[in-house]
């Protein structure tokens, strides 16, 4: 079996995570989140970018694409790209003088990767940092390599957090318990047939994997993407709570992440549609309130973005 495929490693992000991180995303995600600003993210092949607006005509492209996929209109000068035969070769990117293209997704090894990360081992140990592998959804992905990857880090004395959204197997959760020291995990809606209009799935399984790493001890953080539309409301926070509850879940940290539409320019990129008109940014006072609500709840550690 191939390599995952990474599609960015970020150096020095200070938002998935405490302290100084290198976040690692894996290419590829079981969900559709309909506000998803990392749409790149969703596939589990390389893509190839068309950043349009950069697009000069210039037309070196058309006799580089074994696929014909580039054609040029006289009348603009515009090009015209048909993605449908396009077997993410790179010839166009290669060719390309205004950075319009790009093969999104690079297969690494696991000793590339702790290497990478490794470097950087100062900056995790003054600030409480480490590394993050995020998404798409790194927990669907290849888990003999997902774990050793983990026990490597782990070696090296490096903290590891998990950005999940849950949607996967128990049992690659216990694979990399030993290893991992928090989970970022996602909780997007409670109403089981919501989520699934928004998200593509219920949440049966999400909910059930929460309680489990609960009660395997996990060290668990809680991370809200609040969408205005989706589950801007009490309804949901109040259901939230209950169930955080009843079912005893440990929790140290909660994130309040407002909705933006940030990533939509991508979509376009990838020959996609956003569905913009179902969404919309809370109001700053809207995010205070449901805060309080988690805090009045017994929440301490609640956050607004991170």
């Amino acid at each position: 079996m191939a390599d995952p495929i990474i599609f960015n490693i970020q150096k020095f992000s200070v938002r998935d995570g405490d302290g100084i991180r290198t976040t690692i995303f894996f290419k590829g995600c079981p969900l559709r989140c309909l506000w998803c600003h990392n749409p790149e993210s969703q596939l589990y092949k390389k893509e190839l970018v068309f950043r349009r607006e950069k697009c000069t005509a210039c037309g070196r492209c058309v006799a580089a694409c074994p696929k014909h996929g580039n054609v040029l209109d006289p009348a603009g000068p515009e090009l015209r790209f048909d993605r449908t035969d396009c077997n993410i070769c790179g010839n166009c990117e290669d060719v390309c003088l205004g950075s319009a293209r790009e093969v999104c997704g690079k297969n690494y090894s696991i000793d590339e990767l702790v290497k990478k990360a490794a470097r950087d081992k100062l900056f995790y140990e003054q600030s409480g940092g480490g590394v993050t592998l995020s998404g798409g959804e790194v927990m669907v992905q290849d888990m003999d390599y997902v774990e050793e990857l983990c026990r490597r880090l782990h070696e090296q004395g490096i903290r590891i957090f998990i950005d999940t959204s849950g949607h996967c197997p128990y049992e690659n959760f216990k694979r990399i318990l030993p290893y991992t020291d928090i989970f970022l995990y996602d909780i997007k809606a409670m109403d089981p047939e919501l989520h699934k209009k928004f998200i593509g799935v219920d949440n049966a399984l999400i909910l059930e994997n929460l309680k489990r790493l609960s009660d395997d001890g996990a060290g668990i953080y809680i991370r809200i993407p609040v969408v205005g539309g989706v589950n801007a409301n009490d309804v949901f926070f109040n259901a939230l709570i209950d169930f955080l509850k009843q079912n005893h879940i440990h929790v140290k940290e909660i994130s309040l992440l407002p909705y933006h539409d940030f990533g939509k320019g991508k979509y376009a990129n990838l020959g996609r549609v956003y569905e913009e008109e179902l969404m919309w940014a809370p109001t700053p006072e809207e995010m205070g309130h449901y805060k309080a609500l988690l805090e009045e709840a017994g929440y301490e550690r609640v956050a607004i973005g991170g």
